[in-house]
């Protein structure tokens, strides 16, 4: 679930915790953690829900002024349904932000995250891919994705596609611009490279 930018604070804050989206079929569970561009959040309760019967309520608790600007800010095709979904922020920690602090890896370790880059980089229409792009990531920390991307011939889209791959391993933390490399993606670089 995406957030229009003006929302993402109240989202982190906890002043919005509900948002309607009108959808074929619900895209999110109740009971799951999603990851999303305000944070992780836990879903509460996912509702179809009739637009004529959002109070005022309803509208502040999704940051909205009134009914009609939820109205107003609904997107999809008329005729889908309008889900009303409850959250909030997931209660643990990102597992990735644990894996990536972790720096201690031993030999075991050290071979099975090599084996997952070698698979990344064997199932890639682009070829080997994943140490060239640590290696950047180490030297040009808080690099703009764009210009990373251009400097591999490569779309800003799919390459940022292959950067989250790399921080579910739990190598690269993402920036308010960029990538630096995690503790434990440094062990690993070091590791490869040595």
């Amino acid at each position: 679930m995406l957030f229009v930018a003006a929302d993402c604070a109240g989202v982190a804050d906890e002043t919005i915790t509900v948002a309607y989206r009108r959808w074929a079929r619900p895209r999110v569970l109740a009971g799951r953690v999603y990851r999303t561009n305000a944070g992780r959040l836990l879903v509460e309760s996912v509702d179809a829900v009739d637009v004529d019967t959002i109070s005022a309520a309803d509208a502040r608790a999704a940051g909205r002024a009134d009914a009609q600007a939820v109205r107003d800010s609904l997107r999809g095709t008329e005729g889908d349904p309008v889900f009303r979904i409850s959250f909030r922020p997931a209660p643990d920690p990102d597992p990735r932000a644990e894996l990536a602090a972790d720096d201690r890896l031993d030999a075991t370790a050290l071979a099975e995250v090599k084996a997952r880059l070698d698979r990344l980089d064997r199932a890639s229409s682009h070829g080997p891919w994943t140490r060239a792009v640590l290696r950047c990531i180490a030297e040009r920390p808080a690099v703009r994705a764009p210009d990373l991307a251009v400097s591999f011939g490569r779309d800003t889209q799919p390459f940022k596609v292959d950067v989250r791959k790399l921080k579910n391993l739990g190598l690269t933390c993402s920036l308010p611009v960029g990538y630096r490399l995690s503790p434990r993606g440094r062990v690993v670089l070091e590791h490869l490279d040595g």
